[in-house]
């Protein structure tokens, strides 16, 4: 694996107050090959901001949707433009630590995981006090969730999911709004891959400082799980099947991507799907 081997997908939606903030640590990964950047129709300075840092930082990939899509749509459109062996998602708005990702990679970087997961309710380093619905609300889906794939995560709903490249390059992504969470996480476990979980820090936000997520999500979330733990099976679950190799005791990463679309896997960024993209801001 190359040490430059981590692709970041970052959706944003009026994230002025803390984009910058965000990419700046993301610039200080040690494993950092790009970062991606989906600006899902954002009405505040977010677009102006993105512009700058794609004009100051080869590593950013910058893409604005013509429309708001929701972030599944906007982690869609991330996902196909990397290259990297390794993909995580970082939301904008620091209720995540970036300078966390290192743990949250090292599981599949040393060849044991092909997924991992940042669990906020592992042991903890640090998190913040806030509403007890939410988290009465992420156990009861966390426990649907576990009960329908068989698997025992801790924290279904984080942000921090990390994955061998092919593997969510490769993946089907149907559903809508914040669905993305739970369909993965479905899809995933009829894989039967090496699925690991890390301990991570939540700094999370009131809904006066920007939080988005609602109680309809949590609704739709439960419909979700049914959908694509009963209703999808494993090869509509993908464009092409990942495979995996084993050495030893420990699992062998593939190489970064390179004409995974060539062959049967997923088709290009549609032309429809975003009005700018960094070309047209440099």
């Amino acid at each position: 694996m190359q040490e430059r081997c981590l692709s970041v997908v970052v959706p944003v939606y009026n994230e002025e107050d803390t984009l910058a903030t965000i990419v700046n640590k993301l610039l200080e990964l040690p494993q950092l090959l790009e970062i991606v950047i989906v600006d899902d129709c954002s009405t505040d300075k977010t677009s102006e901001i993105l512009q700058q840092l794609s004009e100051k930082h080869k590593e950013i990939q910058a893409v604005r949707h013509d429309r708001n899509r929701g972030k599944t749509e906007a982690l869609k459109t991330g996902f196909r433009l990397t290259q990297g062996d390794i993909v995580i998602v970082q939301d904008a708005d620091l209720e995540y630590a970036p300078e966390e990702i290192p743990s949250v990679i090292a599981p599949i970087l040393e060849g044991h995981a092909d997924v991992v997961f940042g669990s906020r309710f592992l042991v903890k380093k640090a998190t913040r006090v806030l509403y007890f619905y939410h988290y009465i609300g992420n156990k009861l889906l966390t426990f649907l969730s576990n009960l329908a794939t068989n698997i025992n995560l801790t924290d279904v709903e984080t942000c921090y999911k990390a994955f061998r490249g092919d593997i969510i390059r490769q993946m089907k992504i149907q559903s809508s709004g914040f669905g993305f969470e739970i369909e993965v996480v479905a899809k995933v476990a009829k894989l039967k891959c090496a699925i690991y979980e890390t301990p991570i820090s939540y700094y999370g936000r009131t809904y006066e400082e920007g939080k988005k997520i609602t109680g309809w999500d949590g609704v739709a979330a439960v419909y979700y799980i049914l959908r694509y733990n009963l209703l999808c099976g494993l090869k509509g679950s993908f464009y092409r099947m990942p495979q995996f190799e084993t050495r030893g005791h420990a699992r062998h990463v593939p190489a970064a991507r390179s004409h995974e679309t060539a062959s049967g896997g997923q088709p290009a960024v549609p032309a429809d799907s975003t009005s700018e993209k960094r070309e047209s801001w440099k």
